[in-house]
């Protein structure tokens, strides 16, 4: 039966390019054109041969030649959007194990940039020849910078009202008054006889302005799960260190740890400066940030892991506690990305929780929420 354009031939259209058959999958109907190009390239990547095959018996059958690939991402460009173009790259190396085929230039030019393909990228950093490494930092950089767009303006607004906020002082010189908030803060004491109010406590602002409120420590895990938490911080790290009041560090770790703080000005630096994969050692790691915290009270850590911790167990935890007791403020995040939680160590997130610091997912849009809570000394918002 040939394609129809009434609702019962859309119907069998839809059924025909889910099913991927040739007549055996019982719909009888014929695609063409446009229709036959779209089951092609759903062939190329979820079926083999001249059709896809019914569900659990599916072969892959795209090949592994980078111009084959390369075209076939053109295709699947054309055909649907972007959003479900990112899925099918991601399914095309997984399943089909296209990774390396990434290391190639035509074929980084072809492909839709997203955040999960700059992790891809970057577990293939140390592999990369150098033909292809200037390629993969102008896809790395479009993905940064379309996270930056979305991202900054709306931190660094919520953050600076936090800070600013955080500065108030109660016994404010005159030029320094908040009369707003202070006449506000003083109704109760208002005289109907004089009618004035008599501000028995005066609310303003420091004079910090000018200089340093607030060190933030951003510490990330770099293991190969984390791929797209360290997107996400390198950007976030980059926003905030472009905040002359708040003092950021950035410090990435596996078993080893690593300074990237003077790379903060380009977050694509920051990015190449990680090696994705390895062992995880989350005590070396807080030993380092520890060590840099000289204004306790005025400080915020943020450790973006996933707990599995190879290092000594009980020496983190005591750190975190030691922490918090000098009045820092600690920050756990199991991720920060739209995917939700990854696997944990939950009996981690539990001890850490006992210690006042809940470990939670973060997306990008609430992480500003859980900064300026933090710079403020309020709980955070957990979802």
């Amino acid at each position: 039966m040939p394609g129809g354009g009434d609702a019962a031939g859309e119907r069998l259209r839809r059924w025909r390019l889910v099913l991927g058959g040739e007549g055996g999958d019982g719909t009888g109907y014929r695609l063409d054109g446009r229709d036959a190009g779209m089951d092609a390239a759903l062939s190329a990547l979820y079926g083999g041969g001249g059709g896809r095959k019914r569900a659990g018996e599916r072969s892959a059958g795209l090949g592994g030649s980078a111009p084959s690939v390369a075209r076939w991402l053109g295709d699947i460009r054309t055909y649907f959007p972007a959003s479900v173009v990112q899925v099918m790259q991601r399914d095309a190396i997984d399943r089909l194990g296209l990774s390396t085929l990434l290391l190639e230039p035509e074929m980084l030019e072809a492909v839709e940039a997203d955040v999960h393909l700059v992790g891809t990228l970057l577990s293939l950093n140390k592999a990369m020849p150098e033909t292809t490494r200037e390629t993969a930092r102008a896809v790395v950089r479009k993905v940064v910078e379309q996270l930056e767009k979305r991202l900054a303006t709306r931190t660094r607004a919520t953050l600076t009202g936090a800070l600013d906020r955080s500065a108030r002082v109660s016994r404010p010189r005159h030029r320094d008054i908040d009369w707003d908030r202070t006449i506000r803060a003083n109704l109760k004491n208002y005289l109907p006889e004089h009618g004035t109010v008599v501000p028995e406590r005066l609310v303003g602002y420091g004079r910090a302005s000018q200089s340093v409120k607030k060190d933030v420590i951003l510490c990330i895990d770099q293991s190969g799960s984390m791929a797209a938490s360290v997107v996400y911080a390198s950007v976030f790290g980059a926003v905030l260190a472009s905040m002359r009041s708040i003092a950021t560090r950035l410090v990435v770790f596996d078993t080893a740890v690593v300074d990237l703080t003077d790379q903060l000005d380009d977050p694509v630096d920051v990015l190449f400066g990680t090696q994705l994969g390895g062992g995880t050692d989350i005590n070396r790691a807080l030993a380092y940030c520890q060590s840099k915290i000289t204004r306790p009270a005025d400080t915020v850590v943020v450790l973006i892991s996933d707990l599995y911790e190879g290092g000594i167990r009980n020496e983190m935890l005591k750190r975190v506690a030691a922490m918090k007791a000098a009045g820092t403020q600690f920050v756990t995040l199991l991720a920060l990305s739209d995917e939700g939680a990854p696997a944990y160590d939950h009996e981690h997130a539990a001890a850490l929780a006992a210690l006042g610091a809940p470990a939670f997912a973060c997306t990008p849009d609430l992480f500003p929420e859980v900064m300026a809570a933090a710079i403020e000394k309020r709980p955070l918002p957990v979802p």
